[in-house]
């Protein structure tokens, strides 16, 4: 995974002027388009869209510092069919506009090449097992929210508070198959993860495939597959979240194992009244690499 992350840097640093075929990268890798946008965007940051905007507009400031060519031919060489188009997106990474820059010889703002290493220091012990499920269905309440990859998530909170008191009791009293209990459900992630990008959350649980939902209830179809699930405890939900990034940065590049489409499934086996400490499953839809 690390050398086809080096290898998808070097696509887009030789292409600079052109969108990254990263579908046929990661057909001659052996991956999948998928895992290697949200490998990317889990290890780096930022989407990988966001990364060729930065590194397009660092080596386009040193043409249009240098001054020897105009700024519409500037533009055209980077991507872009107008001097107003390139001037949003240098502007976005700059604070200043291509003119000013020229002028002032700055400011400018530098995204260097990027280059992954997998490191062992620090490395996070993942409890990990693997299980193979038949199809099944998610139901529950769900709703949309933006993507927050650190500390609470106020507006999946606000969407937890908003529903009446029974509704977890009745939730539990239809769940009947694994992951079992209350669950944290996201789907429809997009594919770089950035923050802020909507996703669906669904607060609900896990029943067979052929069990019918509720007509209150909103529903996810699962296909068949394979999931890892890593157990974590302590303090919450940042145990949880340092796990989650765990399987990005340490447990994907160093197995034979890739992300597949689907939702990723935070099951609460044990928590503290007040929820500052839990024990968690996070499930996560894999296939062989």
């Amino acid at each position: 995974m690390i050398s086809a992350l080096n290898r998808l840097v070097d696509l887009v640093e030789d292409r600079l002027g052109e969108e990254p075929d990263v579908p046929a990268l990661a057909a001659t890798l052996g991956t999948t388009e998928y895992h290697l946008r949200r490998m990317f965007s889990s290890l780096a940051g930022m989407p990988l869209s966001e990364y060729v905007r930065r590194r397009r507009m660092t080596v386009a400031a040193a043409d249009v510092v240098r001054g020897g060519d105009d700024l519409l031919g500037i533009a055209v060489r980077y991507g872009y069919g107008s001097t107003e188009a390139f001037g949003r997106a240098f502007r976005s990474v700059h604070g200043a506009a291509p003119r000013e820059v020229r002028r002032d010889g700055g400011p400018l703002r530098t995204q260097p090449q990027l280059r992954f290493r997998l490191t062992v220091e620090g490395s996070t012990p993942m409890d990990t097992r693997f299980t193979d499920r038949p199809a099944f269905r998610l139901i529950g309440h769900a709703t949309r929210v933006p993507l927050i990859h650190q500390g609470v998530n106020p507006h999946i909170q606000e969407h937890i508070a908003s529903l009446p008191q029974d509704t977890h009791a009745r939730l539990k009293s239809l769940g009947d198959t694994d992951p079992a209990g209350l669950l944290q459900v996201c789907d429809d992630v997009a594919q770089d993860s950035a923050e802020g990008t909507e996703l669906t959350y669904l607060h609900g649980v896990a029943v067979s495939g052929g069990t019918p939902a509720p007509d209150d209830l909103d529903a996810i179809e699962v296909p068949a597959g394979t999931w890892a699930v890593f157990r974590s405890s302590g303090p919450y939900p940042e145990t949880l979240q340092s796990t989650w990034a765990a399987t990005a940065s340490e447990w994907f590049p160093s197995n034979p194992w890739r992300l597949r489409p689907g939702p990723s499934i935070v099951s609460v086996l044990e928590r503290a009244d007040d929820f500052t400490t839990a024990t968690t499953e996070l499930w996560l839809p894999v296939e062989p690499a």
